[in-house]
């Protein structure tokens, strides 16, 4: 099965292209290829498909093997393979996902994209888009019990679930303790994606996060938008931030349209062959 290693800002996947390959099983492939010390080493599996409704389909699984809805980062490598593969005409694309189509503008130079925006449609702040057993309406600056602590949270769904923690030292928060407890705690039955954010001016944004299946990741595309969201709603920064990640940074915004546009790059590592097992 040829595969290519891809990924946004150090968020890294492995991508299989069905025109070449044919996926039985992909949640036991996710997790084979996912090792990082056995496998090929990823945060999960992406499958890039064919489509009806646009240019490709992004069928995506977390390295433990659950289903995704969604992932900002590997949107974005999807972009970029489909363009730079001849998967479709043209540097727009538009890719159907679980959560419903998303449009891409890759910005393309001597032949590879470098870059590539993001139409990551109209959040929403509701408790049952999470979903979530919250209070119905929205969860913006409201106290949630994690292991006898209390934390400030706000979520917001882009596709997928996130809740956003505002901090003032991200150093205090011991991430691989404190995520899985927020992404298995009883008030959201399908699990969370948590981010521990620190403003530092009112557009720009520290952040680090803790990916349902998958754990510690170097970036999340969704949640950073999902952060500022957060920062907007609540007061804390404007509609536009730069979110530095560990992996690098992304520009987001909250257009006046209600859409969250996203811009980042995708990178390439490798190319290869897993074999068939």
């Amino acid at each position: 099965m040829k595969f290519t290693k891809m990924h946004g800002l150090g968020n890294d996947y492995v991508f299989v292209d069905n025109a070449d390959a044919s996926v039985d099983d992909p949640s036991s492939l996710a997790r084979a290829v996912s090792d990082r010390h056995t496998g090929i080493g990823s945060d999960g599996l992406i499958l890039i498909q064919p489509s009806e409704a646009a240019d490709v389909r992004m069928e995506m699984y977390n390295a433990d093997g659950s289903r995704a809805e969604m992932c900002g980062n590997g949107l974005r490598c999807v972009a970029k393979y489909t363009v730079e593969h001849g998967l479709a005409r043209g540097s727009t694309i538009r890719v159907e996902t679980d959560s419903g189509p998303r449009l891409c503008e890759c910005r393309v130079l001597d032949g590879r994209v470098r870059s590539v925006r993001v139409d990551m449609g109209p959040p929403s702040l509701e408790a049952s888009s999470l979903p979530s057993t919250l209070a119905p309406g929205r969860v913006v600056d409201q106290p949630l019990q994690i292991d006898g602590h209390e934390y400030i949270i706000t979520c917001v769904s882009m596709g997928n679930p996130h809740a956003v923690v505002f901090v003032e030292e991200l150093g205090s928060i011991d991430l691989e303790v404190v995520g899985p407890k927020f992404e298995n705690a009883p008030e959201f039955p399908e699990r969370i994606n948590a981010h521990f954010v620190r403003v530092d001016s009112p557009d720009h944004v520290t952040m680090r996060t803790w990916e349902r299946g998958s754990g510690i990741t170097q970036a999340c595309g969704t949640g950073a938008c999902a952060v500022c969201v957060a920062g907007a709603v609540t007061g804390r920064t404007q509609r536009s931030v730069t979110a530095t990640l560990p992996g690098g940074d992304l520009e987001i915004e909250w257009a006046e349209d209600d859409h969250v546009y996203m811009t980042g790059p995708a990178d390439e590592v490798f190319t290869g062959d897993w074999p068939a097992r």
